[in-house]
């Protein structure tokens, strides 16, 4: 715990505690952006990037999420996932939510203006399904504080009442293990946890959640045969990446990188790890007579707190203070050394 994992792949230049906002990159992730980006200003790419790299930052994520790659598609953002999937629904569903959860897993579906939205807090989540509900949208954690639900009372109770799930995994995948197969679909932006460029996202769609979702973006590229793009698709995939976007291979190139990295320290290592700095920062919170949120997340808010990121900042000590909260997320590239400078910053 006292020493960062990673080795040599970071080098932060400040007390980074913001991956909650955004991840750092490995310096692998910035040569392989670098070298696509070299080659596609020299012309020597022969394309805008590989197919190959593509396939294996899917495999990387798969990895990390606990299922095959033929479960995961790729996109540019967590919103356009949501969408896909608040298409699916039919006029007068009822899709059930956590209050104050983030706006691009709520927000596709209440756009649609013909759709029951219900609002409840965290801990009543796995109550309030009841018959009638289709599908419980929700967070892993909480971005505003870090809380993190009860995600296997929230499994049970969904499948008591035939409701589907939607798991927004964007603020866990990478230091709390996923197993995204237990979930109807996943949605993980990979800009945050999972260390990637922004622009690569995750959707995982299990075999019978299939069944109902429509590729209404299905371009050339979610089609079975990708060696002739011209006219409709005679086939999509028979795989998730029928659902596919074209994917910004800058992006994917980098997340390969990130994603291996991931997979050779571990996410079992890195929650262990995030986890200890966590508990260490909230005992310091507490000795200096603040309240934070409680709990063994690796995300620590503090309500109230957030006037402070300023005089953090003035420091080098990079946090953040959604709705108000002090928010500070360890990750690997974390030491105890991190914690205790952001402590005398408060003291």
């Amino acid at each position: 715990m006292e020493t960062p994992l990673g080795g040599d792949e970071f080098a932060p230049r400040t007390t980074y505690l913001n991956t909650s906002k955004c991840g750092l990159l490995p310096r692998r992730t910035v040569a392989a952006v670098t070298a696509l980006a070299e080659g596609l200003a020299a012309g020597t790419t022969g394309g805008s990037g590989s197919f190959a790299v593509v396939d294996r930052a899917r495999g990387g994520f798969a990895r990390v999420a606990g299922v095959g790659p033929d479960r995961v598609a790729l996109g540019s953002s967590v919103a356009v996932h949501v969408g896909l999937v608040a298409s699916s629904l039919p006029p007068g569903a009822e899709v059930l939510f956590v209050e104050g959860d983030f706006g691009s897993l709520i927000t596709p579906f209440a756009v649609r203006g013909d759709l029951k939205t219900r609002f409840v807090p965290l801990d009543d989540l796995a109550d309030a399904v009841r018959p009638g509900t289709a599908l419980v949208a929700f967070s892993s954690v909480q971005s505003a504080d870090g809380r993190v639900a009860d995600m296997a009372a929230v499994r049970e109770a969904a499948a008591a009442h035939g409701a589907r799930t939607l798991l927004d995994a964007t603020q866990s995948a990478g230091w709390l293990p996923l197993d995204a197969g237990a979930y109807d679909y996943t949605v993980t932006g990979g800009f945050k946890f999972l260390m990637c460029p922004r622009g690569a996202s995750f959707l995982t769609v299990t075999e019978e959640a299939q069944e109902s979702l429509v590729p209404v973006h299905a371009g050339w590229i979610a089609a079975e045969d990708l060696g002739d793009p011209y006219g409709p698709a005679v086939r999509l995939a028979g795989t998730a990446r029928r659902y596919d976007e074209p994917p910004g291979f800058l992006a994917y190139h980098g997340a390969e990188r990130s994603l291996a990295l991931l997979g050779e320290i571990g996410v079992d290592a890195v929650h262990t790890h995030a986890t200890a700095l966590a508990a260490r920062f909230r005992d310091g919170l507490v000795g200096l007579g603040h309240r934070p949120v409680p709990g063994d997340s690796a995300v620590v808010a503090v309500p109230g707190l957030g006037g402070r990121q300023a005089d953090l900042a003035a420091a080098g000590v990079v946090v953040s203070a959604p709705a108000g909260n002090l928010r500070a997320a360890f990750h690997l590239y974390n030491s105890a050394a991190d914690v205790d400078r952001a402590l005398d910053v408060l003291s």
